[in-house]
């Protein structure tokens, strides 16, 4: 068997804003089997987010790495110890890992054996999400509020910190004063917020009844996340807090220290499928909360994804989706009905 690459560029249906900027396309890089077409894994990066990604170039360096060195292995090893080969070499490559663990999964799959087999995988099941309001003017964030409820969700998450506070803060009020506490409320912040104005929005928020703030200010700063994590009045989640911790003793030492209320995981980001439940074990023994969601994968990552998450059975929301976001999508086997994700090819 052999594979090789190729790179996509995914559109966005809109721009997509974010604390960090807004986005109107993102690169992926394909992994392909040359025998059999379902055998596929993505390599999906955010630039300036993926810690492993700096230039096409250099990225790419890596992706054509991993095709030669699958070729020239692929017959000489089992395929469970290619695999962990290349989970000890890609370490600091969650990105390419996940790629990678994507295209053994399917691997797996087409012979027969499925490791993330559930109720969710058959079909039988749903996966409860979050309806995701990007960033945008007020009324355009407005009408996809509308968007959300009409499609049944009742769990929305926000991104905030790209406009005036005051201004997001006033429709997170009208939002909470139209549909009452039957709406649960997230939001995201990218590291928007500061040592200065935190305490002050994590008190408007306290007000609205809101779940969670995810990362409310830039990683790298653990004694002031650590304090704001033992004082908010809401729960605290970290995401990119956890990007670039690939070490086993240094998760733990990360987790003791902050003591987060919620982590949030992605795939691509944090150390790619065996990370990510290297996380999740940890979380829970430790009473930390979790959930999953994506790194802006196409279809073919975000199945992995769900096919993992489904098999987890987790028991809150997640942030999970289709990739409807983009125009240039490849064909999915997921739906989203009434705020659930399914599997509709079970």
């Amino acid at each position: 068997m052999n594979i090789f690459y190729e790179k996509i560029e995914l559109r966005f249906l809109f721009p997509a804003g974010t604390s960090r900027g807004v986005l109107q396309k993102k690169p992926s890089w394909i992994l392909r089997c040359k025998e059999v077409e379902s055998i596929i894994g993505e390599c999906s990066v955010i630039p300036g987010l993926n810690m492993d990604y700096t230039s096409d170039s250099q990225y790419e360096e890596k992706v054509n790495w991993v095709c030669e060195t699958f070729n020239m292995l692929f017959n000489k090893l089992k395929a469970e110890q290619l695999l962990n080969f290349f989970k000890e070499e890609l370490r600091d490559y969650p990105s390419i890992l996940f790629g990678v663990e994507g295209l053994f999964y399917q691997l797996a799959r087409f012979r027969g054996e499925d490791s993330f087999h559930s109720q969710f995988s058959e079909g039988k099941a749903a996966i409860p999400i979050n309806g995701l309001i990007w960033m945008g003017s007020i009324d355009e964030m407005k009408t996809r509020v509308q968007q959300k409820i009409e499609e049944g969700f009742s769990v929305l998450k926000f991104k905030i910190g790209a406009l005036d506070f005051y201004k997001e803060y006033e429709l997170l009020s009208e939002v909470r004063k139209a549909f009452g506490s039957a709406i649960e409320i997230r939001v995201d912040a990218n590291g928007a917020f500061n040592r200065y104005n935190i305490h002050e929005v994590l008190a408007k928020l306290k007000v609205l009844g809101v779940h969670s703030i995810e990362q409310p200010i830039m990683p790298g700063q653990s004694d002031l996340m650590s304090s704001i994590c033992k004082s908010a009045p809401i729960s605290i989640a970290l995401d990119e807090e956890l990007i670039g911790i690939n070490i086993l003793r240094d998760k733990v030492n990360l987790l003791e220290k902050i003591s987060p209320q919620f982590i949030i995981l992605k795939p691509s980001l944090h150390g790619g499928i065996v990370g990510t439940l290297e996380w999740i074990s940890l979380a829970e023994k430790m009473g930390i909360g979790w959930w999953v969601t994506s790194a802006l994968e196409s279809a073919i990552g975000l199945e992995v994804i769900a096919r993992m998450v489904g098999f987890l059975n987790p028991s809150i929301p997640q942030g999970l989706g289709t990739g409807s976001l983009f125009e240039n999508n490849f064909d999915s086997s997921l739906v989203i009905q009434n705020g659930t994700l399914k599997y509709k090819n079970g």
